[in-house]
């Protein structure tokens, strides 16, 4: 009971060390069962109204900015919590919630704007159907790979060349293959995220897995 009692308390020490982290979580697993109780073709409508596709930004981009970030498609919630923990918390531990959350807006929106940016180009050019500005474009992975790539300056040289090397290579490989809108929005919120050096200045001395692994053993 009491090594119990001892693993819950830290688990909820962690989690008010991150309330952003864990607030939007929270809303995502609300919005997640919503999702379970949609009919196919109810969701599918209900999605595309909050979807930042090229329609709604014309409409009412600030709306869809907000509420695209509030759903998940595909309606499966536990990888984004841990992912959560392994990336946005520790994120927002380090950096602090405002400066965190200036990461995540601006990934979420620089890189959204940009890549359907991209899109409408491709639809004008004949490059793409027109039935693309109707894309179903939702989720928080533009800001969740903004994060990841703002962490790169969390860990200490030579392991940060190692962890930039990972991160361009798994958002920058589906850009070399066949790229969608998405796939760019993806390496685009990486450069934003890596652009964010400004923010991560005064955090703290950057983190060595060798201290680390040597604190532990001893």
């Amino acid at each position: 009971m009491r090594i119990d009692r001892g693993l819950g308390d830290r688990a909820w020490t962690y989690v008010r060390s991150a309330p952003g982290t864990y607030v939007w979580l929270a809303v995502l697993f609300v919005t997640t069962v919503a999702l379970h109780h949609m009919s196919p073709e109810f969701e599918q409508d209900f999605l595309r109204q909050r979807s930042t596709n090229i329609h709604e930004l014309s409409n009412d981009p600030a709306r869809v900015l907000v509420q695209s970030a509030m759903w998940i498609d595909g309606g499966h919630w536990v990888p984004y919590a841990a992912l959560y923990t392994v990336f946005h918390a520790q994120a927002e531990r380090w950096l602090g919630t405002l400066r965190w959350l200036v990461v995540c807006v601006a990934a979420h929106v620089l890189a959204t704007l940009i890549s359907e940016g991209a899109l409408l180009r491709a639809v004008r050019d004949g490059m793409a159907p027109h039935s693309a500005v109707d894309t179903l474009d939702i989720g928080v992975s533009y800001a969740l790979a903004g994060v990841v790539a703002v962490l790169t300056y969390r860990i200490a040289p030579p392991w940060r060349y190692a962890y930039l090397v990972v991160v361009l290579a798994v958002y920058g490989e589906p850009l070399t293959s066949t790229p969608t809108f998405t796939d760019l929005g993806h390496f685009v919120s990486v450069l934003i995220g890596l652009g964010c050096y400004p923010l991560v200045r005064g955090r703290g001395e950057a983190w060595d897995p060798r201290e680390a692994w040597a604190a532990r053993r001893g």
